[in-house]
């Protein structure tokens, strides 16, 4: 049964169908300032906490890694920077623009495609991980049965992910962050408006995202074990899930 990460979002595309489309050219035009973005959007702290999270999930030099949604590469880097070989880790993005940024910064193995249709082998990789790109998917069935044919046993998921914050006043800080203040300095400081209009599709995709349990459920479906949830700051989620 198909599990959309959130409801067909109409203010930024009319149908389902034309989902895809929408989000590889939003991630195309912002691939230049996605870096840039990325830091600001968390205040600086988001090359540590990637490396640091990849670390406490088990990530070790020898693995075979998988970054699924590489993007620019910032996930890429933090586990290069953790010891993992440049000759183990291989990026796939759906988008040309972000995988041509990434490119320019490091010389990895990087396909294009789409993480509910991995061009890989059964039983390829040894850790697999997403960074904030949950809620850019078709499906996240697809997406986690096509994680556990292409890992061994007993591989390792992390999905890192933005969360809607619980309380309503974090609701509202984060609303008023994402959607109004970091757009307008992001059209300052870029004047570029497909930057701003990434962002303002994020708060959407982090605002209409399927409930946690839900992602936590999927994940148990596709047969993994050891399926958990942990928070950071109230808005950072770390799934993770073991195979086998």
């Amino acid at each position: 049964m198909k599990l959309a990460p959130h409801p067909t979002l109409t203010e930024f595309y009319p149908a389902p169908a034309e989902r895809a489309r929408f989000v590889n050219e939003l991630f195309d035009r912002a691939a230049h300032d996605y870096d840039r973005l990325s830091g600001a959007l968390s205040l600086g702290t988001d090359r540590p906490y990637r490396r640091w999270a990849l670390q406490q999930a088990g990530l070790k030099p020898g693995m075979r890694v998988l970054d699924v949604a590489t993007g620019t590469g910032l996930v890429a880097q933090a586990a290069l920077d953790s010891g993992v070989a440049q000759v183990d880790v291989v990026g796939l993005d759906a988008s040309r623009g972000m995988l041509e940024e990434n490119r320019k910064h490091r010389a990895l193995q990087l396909i294009q495609g789409f993480g509910e249709a991995l061009p890989f082998r059964d039983a390829t990789f040894d850790f697999i991980v997403m960074g904030y790109a949950l809620r850019h998917v078709e499906d996240l069935v697809a997406l986690f049965d096509e994680f556990d044919r292409v890992l061994r046993v007993p591989g390792r998921v992390l999905i890192l992910e933005i969360s809607r914050p619980s309380s309503r006043l974090g609701f509202a800080l984060m609303r008023i962050y994402l959607q109004k203040l970091l757009p307008f300095l992001t059209r300052s400081a870029t004047r570029c408006p497909e930057s701003a209009r990434l962002m303002k599709y994020y708060w959407t995709t982090i605002a209409e995202c399927v409930t946690p349990a839900s992602i936590l459920s999927a994940l148990s479906g596709a047969g993994f074990r050891s399926v958990e949830r942990r928070i950071r700051a109230g808005i950072l989620s770390e799934y993770l899930a073991t195979k086998g």
